[in-house]
């Protein structure tokens, strides 16, 4: 059993919280398909990218993706019926204490607070969401806002992260990052990890919060 303390914890949601891989690749394979790209190489790239990074990446820098970003964003509030949590999230997540947590995705806004809410996760008083950020994963600036929407800094705080690009910008901003699932990449070398949420647990301690990874 492996404790660390942090003054506040960030989680990504896809992949960390919730297993929404059923629900991803159905949209974004449409997306592949209408768009004529080719869905293998969609689907490879787009898990913790916001979708204007990705819809940029294949349709091109001058390319008027805002229609795309609209369908995208309309798939995602309507499919989200495969989505489950990822193995002991939900107990965990009731277990963080008031105002020292925060959730920070690559998905939109209201998609994500309509995922989370249909699956009992608690009330998630801070969220950073695509449309909040100017620069998504992997850059630093989604998980510094997180932190800052909770009037701390993102050094003093553990992230909790599935993806590649997650956990670049953890690191990035500074903070612990614990490895969600069995991602194994440059970034994620001696970083503290867990198969899953079971047995992970958060308690108020010392102004801060102590997490317990089982």
């Amino acid at each position: 059993m492996t404790a660390l303390t942090a003054a506040g914890v960030l989680l990504d949601m896809d992949g960390t919280l919730i297993d929404s891989t059923a629900t991803v690749d159905v949209v974004w394979g449409d997306f592949a398909r209408q768009a004529g790209l080719d869905v293998d190489e969609v689907l490879a790239h787009v898990h913790g990218v916001p979708a204007r990074a990705t819809l940029r990446r294949f349709l091109g820098e001058e390319a008027d993706i805002e229609p795309w970003f609209a369908q995208i964003s309309a798939w995602e509030n309507e499919r989200f019926d495969a989505d489950v949590e990822i193995p002991g999230a939900l107990a965990a997540a009731h277990t963080l204490p008031a105002g020292r947590w925060a959730v920070v995705t690559s998905a939109v806004r209201d998609a994500a607070l309509r995922r989370l809410t249909r699956l009992g996760f608690p009330e998630v008083e801070v969220l950073v969401a695509a449309e909040d950020v100017e620069h998504g994963k992997p850059d630093p600036e989604p998980y510094r806002r997180g932190a800052a929407a909770l009037g701390l800094d993102a050094a003093d705080c553990v992230v909790f992260e599935d993806s590649d690009a997650g956990v670049r910008a953890g690191l990035a901003a500074g903070a612990q990052v614990v490895v969600v699932g069995s991602l194994a990449t440059p970034a994620t070398a001696g970083l503290p990890r867990v198969a899953d949420l079971r047995g992970v647990s958060f308690a108020a301690a010392d102004g801060g919060v102590r997490v317990t990874l089982g």
